[in-house]
């Protein structure tokens, strides 16, 4: 094992935290950045819709990019490009500078995010250490996003808004000089070309598609969904080296994985976005109490993260996630009757929910990139990460049109009964925790990296 092979997963979790943290920090800051740069109301949205618009839009390319350039290359020109972007935002003298700035720190996210998964899949490869690895992977993300109101209120008051995003910039530096004393240089890139019609039929479509959802235009989704139906013929006709490789969908395991993980991001905001608002506008909480208030849930969520990753490889995803399933349901059935106090109806079912997402988030990312090709290992990357993203913003933007916190938390409890029903396509326990090819490896390898591409 190489001196540096410990690094290899505190990287991978830091650079989680960081892409999860910077969805949610900013929220905090949105009164006291419109009033010292003159947003309007509508343009304020998009301070928050710019990031997450190109997070999910271009993840997919930035998993296909890892494949073909490698791995550290991507992540550490991530990592930069998105300090870089977050320097910009910091010292924004406008509105559309820090827009601008918004969207690029989404593009960095969008490289580096599906090039930590990548890096497990292939550096990670006994079931165990796989399984422990997106365990952690997994709750480094929910730190990051219970970190995100709190770091965010407090640099805000203490400091300014501005430091929300300059924040980064030091982070960005350790996690570069990080990456290259982790993880091996990269072998020459494969010599396929990158498929650029399939890259901007993709990246657009993703892209109109979940702008149109989250403003209600229906054109816009109508323009998506024909872009994403051209990136579909030209995968499946045209593209000789195609940016997502039919092989990746042709296994039943990994293809329904991604395709709950759509469904899951939907049933997972429902819980930190309405459960924040049921808290503001129902008990009168404010931003920051209302950060503390979903702290146990988001440590509880840390916890059961963990335990999935130790019962991964004896039980099987079919189970972890029927079981996750049933706690979402339920949790959200009891959400959708809670009272008016905090104890008595919001933190039981608060928990019971996080519980669900801690036994379904990392199980179903385990499965979706499971036996994948090393070669491969970026792409299967990205688009987990897309249907996880894209599930979240699309699932936000139709729940809050259902109208009412208990419809919502209806609506979410009926999104818990499909997954519970589709973790029937799962595998019982074959192949649960392999890695890159298939093998089940050897459950007392603990978390060992190997060297990776």
């Amino acid at each position: 094992m190489p001196r540096t092979a410990w690094l290899v997963l505190p990287l991978v979790c830091a650079c989680q935290f960081v892409v999860i943290l910077d969805a949610s920090i900013v929220n905090v800051a949105l009164p006291s950045i419109r009033r010292d740069l003159g947003f309007t109301p509508t343009g304020l949205a998009w301070v928050v819709d710019a990031y997450l618009l190109t997070l999910a839009g271009f993840m997919l390319l930035g998993g296909r990019a890892a494949d073909l350039a490698g791995r550290r290359r991507l992540l550490a020109g991530g990592v930069l490009l998105f300090a870089l972007a977050s320097l910009a935002a910091g010292l924004a003298p406008t509105a559309g500078v820090l827009v601008a700035a918004r969207a690029v720190q989404g593009l960095g996210a969008a490289l580096l995010a599906p090039a930590t998964l990548a890096v497990i899949n292939t550096a990670f490869t006994a079931g165990a250490a796989r399984a422990r690895a997106f365990g952690a992977w997994s709750a480094a993300g929910g730190v990051g996003g219970m970190a995100g109101a709190l770091a965010g209120g407090a640099l805000t008051t203490a400091l300014s808004w501005r430091w929300v995003f300059l924040v980064n910039v030091p982070i960005g530096a350790a996690l570069v000089a990080a990456a290259f004393a982790a993880l091996p240089g990269d072998r020459p890139g494969r010599r396929e070309r990158l498929d650029v019609l399939g890259a901007v039929t993709g990246t657009a479509g993703l892209a109109a598609l979940i702008y149109g959802v989250m403003r209600g235009h229906g054109g816009t989704v109508a323009a998506g969904l024909g872009l994403l139906a051209v990136f579909a013929v030209v995968e499946w006709r045209v593209a000789a080296a195609p940016m997502l490789p039919l092989r990746l969908l042709a296994r039943r395991g990994p293809a329904a994985a991604d395709a709950m993980l759509l469904l899951f991001g939907a049933a997972a905001i429902g819980l930190w976005y309405f459960s924040s608002l049921l808290l503001q506008n129902v008990l009168g909480y404010s931003a920051l109490r209302a950060g503390l208030g979903q702290t146990p849930a988001a440590v509880l969520f840390v916890v059961v993260a963990h335990w999935a990753a130790v019962l991964l490889p004896r039980l099987g995803p079919r189970v972890l996630v029927l079981c996750g399933s049933v706690c979402l349901t339920a949790g959200f059935a009891w959400l959708s009757r809670a009272g008016t106090g905090y104890l008595a109806g919001v933190l039981g079912p608060t928990l019971l929910v996080a519980a669900g997402i801690g036994l379904v988030f990392p199980t179903l990312m385990a499965a979706a990139t499971a036996g994948v090709p090393e070669g491969d290992a970026g792409t299967a990357g990205g688009l987990a990460s897309t249907a996880s993203q894209a599930g979240s913003s699309i699932g936000l933007a139709l729940l809050a049109t259902v109208g009412g916190f208990d419809r919502v938390f209806v609506a979410a409890a009926g999104i818990g009964v499909v997954l519970a029903v589709a973790s029937t396509l799962l595998p019982r326990r074959e192949n649960a925790g392999a890695g890159v090819g298939g093998g089940s490896g050897d459950a007392s390898a603990g978390l060992q990296p190997r060297r990776v591409a």
